[in-house]
């Protein structure tokens, strides 16, 4: 079985306050644990959100297995409930994770935007969501996929669409009372990562091409 150490209490709080979020999104969700690569005792949470968009938390802390998929609600239930430093997550649900991450490299700096900006976007989109569900209970894809942050480097052009402002709502990340606090936006040639206070936000800058047999 799995075993979950966390030293520290606050840390223990911050990984289950970012599943609770997850699971409010989706009662059905899955929690990657992941140690990070050469990290000194770094832990990553993963997690695919309803709007496409993976995000991720990170705390001092070690699993066993170094990578394993749990249920979001057991995780929970191991962090709120059975409490202490080192813990039970669950059972490993390694087949239900579908989601691709990005390959660990050189993430190049693209800009930043206010959060407060970012905060007062997510919350119109969401408000053209609501007069706008799709057949599913969902936002309609287009709005979703609407390019509503552009942002840029010499070397590189990022168009943010709508879904990552949603998963950075959704998911709390985002503190709009702090003036000075930034949305980072960092890019790979594949991928766009959304660095806020309290988490980030992941998603490829081009769809994977499908196979064909």
């Amino acid at each position: 079985m799995p075993e979950l150490h966390i030293p520290d209490a606050g840390d223990r709080d911050t990984l289950a306050a970012f599943v609770a979020r997850a699971v409010r999104l989706d009662g059905q969700t899955m929690v990657r644990l992941r140690e990070r690569e050469r990290g000194g005792g770094v832990l990553e949470a993963w997690v695919a959100t309803p709007f496409d968009v993976l995000v991720t938390r990170a705390v001092a802390g070690t699993v066993s297995p170094p990578d394993v998929t749990v249920s979001g609600n057991e995780l929970l239930a191991a962090l709120t409930v059975a409490g202490g430093e080192r813990m039970d997550p669950g059972p490993p649900r390694d087949l239900y994770w579908q989601s691709e991450l990005p390959m660990a490299g050189t993430w190049q700096p693209v800009d930043e935007v206010p959060a407060e900006v970012v905060a007062k976007l997510a919350e119109r989109g969401a408000t053209v969501a609501r007069d706008n569900v799709g057949p599913q209970g969902t936002p309609p894809a287009s709005l979703m996929d609407q390019t509503v942050v552009t942002v840029s480097s010499e070397a590189v052009q990022i168009k943010v669409p709508m879904r990552c402002l949603f998963a950075l709502s959704g998911m709390g990340f985002l503190d709009s009372s702090r003036p000075d606090d930034v949305v980072r936006v960092t890019a790979t040639d594949s991928w766009m990562r959304l660095d806020a206070r309290y988490g980030a936000a992941l998603r490829r800058r081009h769809a994977l091409l499908p196979l064909l047999f």
